[in-house]
């Protein structure tokens, strides 16, 4: 089987009917929570057949994280296992592992972000089902990483951006340690799995042979650091909290206005000149000790303490207005609803309508667009055993 449709040549049933990159690929999830079901999501928005696997009573834990949404689902659920199929097995059950083992003989992929060691004490670990079914892409995502003295640790997102030092790095000066505002490494660890799973394919397109493609929550935070580091690794600094601007640009992060928060990039020389007579300083773009970004920098306290005083006395309308009109970066700091609000949001079309759900609530689709046009939302995320019965035959 071939893992994508091939595009350069569509047969004439293609013309009529455009597929998805990833129709004829099935995924089998043994994953809860949410790095790994976002990891299966992004596969399934992709176009494969997802087979999510659930324990009995109850199913994957986030069924029950916030609010119900659809179908005795929570919004947290909906969010990372739309357009899947679910079927349960119960995992202590010998049975109901042979039947696992069967379905996986069939797959094409393999996620899952159980602990390691847990899915080989069932014998359903990598050596067991890539020996029974040499194609198979097995991808597994944890906290820690599959080796280590933590392999073994349960580790939340809190958890990992604590112990990763990103807590650390948010918030202001002189303030507590502040967790980021989304789940940037569930997601993020998502997504370099889905990377490696989609590099696996890839690969099996020419050896027909699988890989075991593995990443964790802590690799995507250590990977999160690569300009920090770099600075750190160079000067020995440790990295100063900016909450929101660039430590090695001025000016470059947020000011109040009289009715609410901006941001300003001026992220280079020519930009800061432009900026100075904006704002009514017109002789910070004549003074040479102002000329080159790294003077800018020694002097941030001073520039930006001025530039905010100035910019407290206008609305931030005005600002973003003129600001804008000179060719400089800029925009407002939006909550979530300005957000939606916004005609670009609304323009790129990133909300979609979700078949079969019960309430009118648009979710988010995949971020990605193929010949112009973003793979829909095919179907609402599934109740818990909906599929067992197709899927195993009972």
């Amino acid at each position: 089987m071939a893992w994508l449709p091939d595009w350069r040549h569509p047969t004439p049933a293609r013309r009529r009917k455009r597929m998805l990159p990833l129709e004829g690929i099935k995924v089998v999830e043994l994953a809860q929570n949410l790095a790994g079901p976002f990891c299966a999501q992004i596969l399934a928005h992709l176009g494969a057949e997802v087979i999510k696997v659930e324990k009995p009573n109850g199913g994957d834990d986030a069924r029950g994280w916030g609010r119900v949404l659809s179908h005795a689902a929570s919004s947290s659920f909906n969010a990372v296992n739309l357009s899947k199929k679910s079927v349960v097995a119960d995992l202590k059950d010998p049975a109901d592992v042979e039947k696992v083992r069967r379905l996986v003989d069939t797959a094409d992929v393999l996620v899952q972000n159980m602990r390691p060691g847990t899915l080989e004490g069932l014998g359903l670990g990598p050596e067991t089902l890539m020996a029974r079914n040499p194609r198979l892409i097995y991808c597994s995502v944890n906290a820690y990483g599959a080796s280590g003295p933590k392999k073994m640790d349960p580790g939340y997102e809190p958890i990992v951006q604590a112990f990763a030092g990103m807590m650390m790095m948010s918030g202001f000066p002189g303030g507590p340690p502040m967790r980021m505002g989304t789940q940037v490494l569930d997601h993020g660890s998502a997504m370099w799995a889905a990377i490696g799973v989609l590099a696996a394919l890839a690969e099996r397109h020419h050896t027909g042979r699988g890989r075991k493609v593995d990443t964790s929550l802590l690799e995507t935070a250590i990977g999160w650091w690569t300009n920090p580091y770099a600075g750190y690794a160079t000067t020995g600094e440790v990295p100063e909290r900016h909450p929101t601007g660039s430590r090695g640009v001025v000016v470059f992060e947020g000011f109040e206005t009289a009715d609410g928060p901006i941001i300003v990039a001026a992220g280079n020389d020519g930009l800061f000149r432009k900026l100075c007579p904006v704002i009514g300083k017109p002789e910070w773009a004549s003074d040479p000790s102002l000329a080159t970004n790294r003077q800018r920098v020694d002097r941030r306290e001073e520039l930006v303490g001025e530039m905010q005083r100035v910019l407290k006395t206008k609305p931030r309308a005005h600002w973003l207005e003129v600001i804008a009109a000179a060719g400089i970066p800029c925009t407002p700091i939006n909550a979530l609803p300005e957000m939606l609000a916004e005609p670009q949001t609304q323009a790129v079309g990133m909300l979609q309508k979700v078949p079969g759900l019960e309430r009118d609530v648009p979710l988010i689709a995949l971020p990605l667009q193929f010949d112009g046009q973003r793979p829909p939302i095919r179907h609402r995320a599934p109740t818990l055993g909906e599929n067992t019965k197709d899927v195993f035959g009972e």
